[in-house]
């Protein structure tokens, strides 16, 4: 396959996409164009333009896609109830398809023929990413130097970055004690402290929830209301799709809800333990569950119950794009016709739904 004549590189600002910012500039020759997407974690995106600028990307861009994450991507997932392997409600996949979504579509405005990613060789994301990226453009090339280059060990990693004048911040010249995704629906901590799955996980580990030993000893009642299938205000206050599930964050968070502890199966063959906090969601299944309970009917529920963890799995394993997943898609969003309604959700270091009157 010919040279690419530009790349657009998925960029968190981080020394991983900077070195492999530097690392195809040289390989390749070529522009490189750098994208950072606010999914919503909680981190300031400023410095990354200015990191992308001084490592001389061709053009640099920073979008808020919040809304579009949790409207067209999240709110679906949970009109089907989604759980991997009965507990992961798939916060790290269902980010995936819609950063390479925007991958390619910069790469048609920027008139590039490659997009870029830093996802490792041993990962789910190497396949999220490139599966997207295919099923939207199959012409796109696809570049992950963590399968092409030589750069095998944090030293050698260093080493680059100080050849190249690539900026290294003080705490990540030695491994981190774990590793960390996080977006608007959940954070996931992994690797190193994490490995043992017989060692329980340090709580400095933990970032969006209390321990519920900490948790208030009162409950606070959180009213959900649903209009076909999707969450449209809080407590009587109609808000947007990325601020409803940033409230239930809060929410969610300060009552200690949400933590998960899970040695999951990977799609490339091994398994992982992971460390994940999804309070807002959390609370939207369980709310979402109990209004179903209510406006479906028995055969549309038992069957959707049948058919989520081939839906939930598609999710993870990256077939976000894939005509199978909007089959299924079509078929769920069917059954949310009549899902309209109000949820009662009690919040005491536990939840407990009451089903409240639908409109």
């Amino acid at each position: 396959m010919l040279a690419p004549k530009k790349i657009i590189l998925a960029y968190s600002g981080g020394l991983d996409t900077s070195i492999i910012l530097k690392w195809l500039q040289i390989e390749y020759g070529c522009e490189v164009v750098t994208f950072t997407a606010d999914l919503g974690q909680g981190e300031e995106l400023e410095p990354a333009r200015a990191k992308a600028e001084l490592m001389g990307a061709s053009s640099i861009y920073i979008e808020d896609l919040r809304e579009e994450f949790v409207r067209d991507f999240v709110f679906p997932m949970f009109r089907a109830n989604a759980l991997y392997e009965g507990l992961y409600l798939l916060g790290t996949s269902i980010a995936r398809p819609l950063i390479s979504k925007r991958l390619v579509e910069i790469a048609a405005i920027e008139g590039a023929d490659a997009i870029s990613h830093g996802a490792t060789g041993k990962g789910n994301d190497q396949v999220r990413f490139e599966l997207a990226a295919y099923a939207l453009n199959p012409d796109i090339k696809v570049i992950a130097p963590w399968r092409e280059w030589d750069l095998s060990s944090r030293t050698k990693l260093i080493d680059f970055a100080e050849k190249n004048q690539i900026p290294i911040a003080k705490d990540k010249r030695g491994e981190a004690p774990f590793s960390v995704d996080a977006n608007l629906l959940h954070t996931s901590s992994e690797g190193k402290v994490l490995e043992d799955p017989a060692m329980e996980a340090p709580e400095y580990v933990y970032q969006r929830t209390v321990n519920p030993e900490d948790a208030p000893n009162t409950p606070e009642y959180i009213e959900v209301s649903f209009d076909a299938g999707d969450p449209v205000s809080i407590n009587g206050s109609v808000m947007s799709p990325a601020t409803i599930l940033t409230e239930l964050n809060t929410l969610g968070g300060k009552h200690g809800i949400g933590r998960l502890d899970l040695v999951e199966g990977r799609f490339v063959g091994m398994k992982s333990r992971g460390i994940y906090e999804t309070p807002g969601g959390t609370l939207l299944l369980e709310a979402h569950r109990a209004i179903e309970s209510i406006t479906l009917d028995r055969g549309a529920a038992h069957l959707k119950d049948e058919l989520m963890p081939k839906y939930a799995e598609l999710i993870y394993n990256g077939f976000w794009f894939s005509p199978e997943r909007e089959m299924l898609q079509a078929m769920i969003d069917k059954s949310q016709e009549h899902v309209t309604g109000t949820v009662r959700l009690e919040a005491l270091q536990r939840l407990r739904a009451h089903r409240g009157p639908l409109v």
